[in-house]
């Protein structure tokens, strides 16, 4: 769609005839016209399920709604302008009247509404390019010789999308069901938005280097095995995958001890890989504000540092995660308190007095030298481990 009149907000009628296009000098004008290839055409009609019927300004008209809205939307969703040409379908219609409504019935401001479509696209648009990249390209190699992949494209899209589509339907009920569930614990309206998580970079060392010395092909499969295996163990030990960046994960859970636990999974996973390269992990605790499923902040930014100056195969924590850690019981004071403890223990024991149960405390903390970090000032490191003994 083509911004085509300045007029805005989901009531508001378009004109009776489209205007000259005008594009703001801040926005690019990706014109794309639309696909005249015979086997496209009719893969968009079998996917979207309706014929191509309207130009954008038959679509905005159809729908109630304004050129300008109708043109964000459709660019929030990640879409390019098609001008004026014949393109859209039913369908596009009833996506824009149900976003519109949206609006026009108080449940979203238009600036909202705006952000669901530009978070929805990006989702499915990431999702739907891995689905061609590596599923649907494999699985379209001609089986027989003298069959073209055009012949085998059509009947198997045809009898994957009503399965894919179930599934991801029932993937995203999930994942809002979960979400929903996080939002209604919080202590209160400021924390939905603004809230206390650990947020934890992993970073695989030395990936530059290995770009320039595996192939492609390697290169790809690496990287695809670190992201499967951080997404697996995060997933499992109770934190939320935030993001991907090829040698980079984002990671957060609502408890230091949850993050910790992940953070050195992660290093166990991977160094017993021998092909896969050295990992860093840094994590700091502390307040967020999430935005369209990222994470944001000082927080964020204090990991990130960490993740740069964190030791081969270790995890670096900040003193506010330290604290943390040292609050729920999940790691002493200190080695010299831990150590004392145990003596006590032992004394009493000797003694033949039943010794209180020892705290069993699952991670130890090494402080680090303090440091100045980039932007953030002077920050005193722990290190993370595994305690072996209680």
């Amino acid at each position: 769609m083509t911004v085509d009149d300045t007029t805005s907000g989901a009531g508001a009628q378009p004109p009776s005839e489209p205007s000259v296009h005008a594009t703001p000098h801040h926005e690019v004008d990706h014109t794309a016209e639309p696909t005249d290839d015979p086997l496209a055409i009719r893969l968009e009609q079998l996917i979207l399920g309706a014929d191509r019927r309207y130009t954008p300004f038959q679509a905005a008209r159809t729908a109630g709604v304004s050129m300008d809205l109708a043109s964000r939307f459709w660019r929030a969703m990640g879409f390019a302008d098609i001008g004026q040409a014949k393109a859209l379908t039913e369908a596009d219609v009833l996506a824009l009247r149900r976003l519109a409504g949206l609006v026009e019935a108080g449940l979203l401001s238009e600036p909202m509404a705006i952000q669901v479509a530009r978070s929805t696209g990006q989702t499915t648009a990431r999702l739907a390019e891995w689905q061609i990249d590596s599923f649907l390209e494999g699985l379209t190699e001609p089986p027989e010789p003298g069959m073209t992949r055009t012949e085998v494209t059509y009947p198997l899209v045809e009898l994957l999308l009503p399965e894919l589509q179930e599934f991801l339907v029932y993937v995203w009920r999930r994942q809002l069901a979960a979400a929903t569930g996080r939002v209604v614990q919080a202590a209160d309206d400021e924390e939905m938005v603004d809230r206390r998580l650990a947020v934890g970079f992993a970073d695989l060392v030395g990936f530059t280097r290995l770009t320039r010395r595996l192939e492609e092909e390697e290169l790809g499969e690496l990287v695809e095995a670190f992201e499967t295996t951080s997404a697996d163990l995060v997933a499992a030990h109770g934190g939320r995958l935030i993001k991907t960046l090829g040698d980079e994960v984002l990671f957060a859970a609502d408890d230091a001890g949850t993050a910790a636990e992940i953070a050195l999974r992660l290093i166990e996973a991977m160094t017993q890989d021998e092909i896969m390269p050295a990992l860093r992990v840094g994590i700091a605790f502390g307040t967020v504000t999430t935005r369209m499923g990222d994470v944001f902040g000082t927080t964020v930014n204090l990991a990130s540092r960490l993740t740069s100056i964190a030791p081969k195969d270790a995890v670096l924590v900040d003193g506010a995660f330290a604290e943390e850690l040292t609050r729920t019981g999940d790691a002493p004071a200190s080695e010299a308190q831990a150590a004392e403890e145990a003596a006590v223990a032992e004394k009493e024991r000797q003694e033949g007095v039943e010794p209180v149960a020892l705290p069993k405390y699952r991670y130890g903390l090494q402080p680090m030298w303090q440091r100045p970090v980039r932007g953030l000032g002077v920050v005193e490191p722990w290190l993370l481990a595994r305690r072996t003994t209680s």
